[in-house]
């Protein structure tokens, strides 16, 4: 049963589509089955995972709006590793059609239905703001994973995040909680980040990975090459903690499994 994360912070330039191409090459590279979905019609995670926007055959605008099935979509076979729904500029159109179709908040979550079983982790990236795009994300979604700065205008905008979270758990999707936080362009010789990380565990607790991804050169120039910093320099820092992020959630994703098959026998004893 695949794992469906949203990737997403409201707030921009925050390491969002880098976090979620590197984290798909990364599970994809201790063999899990991994599909990535943009869903930004500036198609940064499509062009980063080295497949051309303009040359898209099927995105996620036609799977959103019913033209074509997720599996009629799905590009394989690339070096990175995992497989990519893309995103063009087409799907800028989405939002307006979206408003006249039925169930308008589900269109991603009923499409990706026949994928449950191909794929271990079905990864989300979303566009830097809160529309029809982003809800269809995080109504398919069992979690959302935050990439943040540490500074303060970050903390800001993580509010306004869990409130939406909040409101889409209460209204759309029940089973919607945080996955995590995570920290990004992490420089530890500055003291406002150190500040800001010590808040952040202090109010998140174990939500915050303790992975933290670096400010790395390499990391900023891979996208450049069509290619996730695994793939362009594997021994690089940002390489190594994007691999360190994905063991982590893999240990997360197990411990939760572990925990909710322990719990089943105590609710039939109880039923």
């Amino acid at each position: 049963m695949a794992k469906i994360l949203t990737i997403t912070n409201q707030k921009g330039g925050v390491g969002k589509t880098t976090t979620c191409v590197n984290l798909a090459a990364s599970l994809a590279a201790t063999k899990k089955r991994v599909l990535l979905i943009d869903l930004d019609p500036q198609g940064n995670a499509t062009m980063g995972s080295g497949v051309d926007k303009h040359e898209l055959e099927g995105s996620s605008y036609e799977l959103l709006i019913g033209d074509m099935t997720a599996e009629q979509c799905i590009v394989s076979g690339l070096p990175c590793g995992f497989d990519i729904i893309g995103a063009n500029g087409d799907l800028t159109a989405a939002e307006v059609e979206l408003l006249q179709l039925p169930r308008r908040e589900f269109r991603l979550k009923m499409a990706l239905m026949p994928l449950h079983e191909r794929y271990d982790y079905i990864l989300l990236d979303n566009p830097p703001s809160l529309n029809l795009l982003t809800v269809n994300a995080l109504s398919a979604s069992a979690g959302v994973l935050i990439p943040m700065q540490c500074e303060y205008y970050a903390l800001e905008g993580i509010s306004a995040l869990i409130g939406t979270i909040d409101k889409i758990h209460k209204r759309l999707n029940p089973e919607l909680k945080i996955e995590g936080i995570l920290r990004t362009m992490f420089d530890p010789r500055m003291s406002l980040t150190k500040d800001v990380s010590v808040h952040l565990v202090e109010y998140f607790g174990d939500k915050v990975y303790r992975t933290v991804i670096p400010r790395n050169v390499r990391l900023a120039e891979a996208p450049s090459h069509g290619l996730p910093v695994l793939q362009y320099d594997k021994s690089s820092r940002g390489a190594l903690a994007y691999l360190a992020l994905a063991g982590e959630l893999i240990r997360r994703t197990e411990a939760e499994l572990k925990q909710s098959t322990a719990q089943q026998p105590e609710t039939q004893e109880a039923e």
